[in-house]
């Protein structure tokens, strides 16, 4: 079995569970995803399997990428990703996988990877959480700065703005990895998994689901 399988990001909904209660889950549609190239650790050093998902047209790739799938018999994919593995795997260039991989009882909980939303420019108070100054009347126009940057304090670098100081800047669309997150329902006829909780990325978007390092499948 291969731990992870690429997917596109739904949204949102809920499903009733036995008690009847609501549960929130995230739709993703996972796969099918092509094996394109299988390592292994005699010839390359490592164990790992190269997945490919979502078809592409070939005037909108390139002719190395367009010979490289053609090798595993399909056409060129929108994203490819390469797998690591602990230990060799069964399957073979060509192959495609499927969600009936995270059937029910086969896998309890996943890890899901994504580009998180991107919020444009912010602030230091919607950025990182700071306090801001105080409400009064001596302050003002100032009520949402950062402050003093550049104190002398610390490390003896004198009146120097510190290397990892937490300013304005641009806010999300970054590389985040929701762990332990538990899979309440697959329907393998419509490609699709439903994850307990929310994970990183607008819908729409590409992300990656693996089997849960942390927590027990």
């Amino acid at each position: 079995m291969i731990p992870a399988l690429l997917g596109t990001k739904i949204g949102m909904t809920q499903v009733m569970d036995e008690r009847g209660a609501a549960e929130p889950v995230t739709v993703v549609k996972a796969g099918p995803c092509v094996v394109l190239q299988v390592r292994f650790k005699e010839t390359d050093g490592y164990d790992a399997v190269q997945l490919g998902y979502g078809e592409l047209k070939p005037h909108r790739s390139t002719k190395p990428m367009i010979g490289h799938a053609a090798r595993a018999g399909t056409g060129p994919r929108r994203v490819i990703r390469e797998i690591r593995l602990s230990e060799p795997t069964a399957v073979s260039r060509g192959d495609v996988l499927t969600v009936e991989q995270f059937a029910e009882g086969a896998v309890a909980y996943v890890d899901v990877t994504g580009i998180s939303k991107g919020k444009g420019f912010a602030g230091v108070m919607k950025r990182h959480g700071f306090g801001g100054k105080e409400a009064s009347h001596g302050v003002e126009r100032k009520h949402r700065s950062a402050g003093g940057i550049g104190g002398s304090a610390t490390g003896g670098t004198g009146r120097a703005v510190k290397k990892g100081k937490r300013m304005a800047g641009h806010m999300g669309h970054v590389r985040r990895t929701i762990s332990g997150l538990r899979v309440v329902k697959v329907d393998a006829n419509n490609d699709l998994l439903m994850i307990r909780g929310s994970v990183p990325g607008p819908n729409g978007s590409v992300v990656l689901v693996r089997r849960s390092k942390k927590k027990a499948h």
